[in-house]
């Protein structure tokens, strides 16, 4: 497999994955108000992520992919389409209404494997509900694009949650509370992304 194709099966479904190419953190909208929801908290630790994923300490967390703001690469969302943009932009992920944010990404060299767990907090739920469907309407259509089908593969989204799979890769977001949650992998059973998302969003009040 080519260079660019690595890194686009990499950046398709693991947008943090970007950071190591380039790109600066973006301050979060809002910086320094609170959504009622310590997003800190929220996130799953290291052992709690290795019993979920069933690895061993070889599971870790990448130091330069461990932030809390979101980061946009620009010199790569400008090669996609714009409907696509949000694969390389968190900012387009996740809009312009954050108010807390944090994003942890786990490799597991034996599988070649990555993981990461997101979450963005909000004001209140409805500006929560609204950036997941906004998100819902974008991948819709980077979906209907002639390329899009290598940024998000099959998907289905529902009023609380969007599911994108494409090969071996996945995203998973899932909106409660004040809290929209993503997990995002590569290597890993769709069925471990499931569950960190579910104990994530067990994590959030409410």
């Amino acid at each position: 497999m080519t260079s660019r194709l690595l890194l686009l099966s990499c950046a398709m479904l693991l947008a943090a994955c970007t950071r190591v190419v380039g790109g600066a953190g973006l301050p979060a909208p809002g910086a320094g108000a609170r959504s009622g929801v310590d997003v800190d908290r929220v996130l799953l630790d290291q052992s709690r992520m290795r019993a979920i994923t069933g690895a061993d300490e070889h599971l870790t967390i990448i130091p330069t992919m461990d932030g809390t703001s979101p980061v946009d690469v620009d010199a790569l969302a400008e090669t996609v389409p714009v409907a696509c943009r949000f694969v390389y932009a968190e900012t387009a992920t996740f809009g312009p209404d954050v108010e807390s944010f944090h994003k942890t990404t786990f490799q597991y060299p034996p599988r070649g494997a990555l993981i990461s767990e997101g979450a963005a907090g909000y004001r209140d739920s409805g500006t929560a509900r609204r950036a997941l469907e906004v998100l819902v309407a974008t991948v819709e259509r980077c979906a209907n694009t002639p390329n899009g089908a290598l940024f998000v593969g099959d998907w289905h989204a529902d009023a609380q949650s969007l599911h994108t799979r494409s090969g071996d890769c996945g995203r998973d977001y899932r909106v409660k509370s004040t809290v929209l949650m993503e997990v995002t992998f590569c290597g890993f059973p769709e069925s471990v992304s499931e569950i960190a998302l579910t104990n994530i969003a067990a994590n959030v009040p409410g």
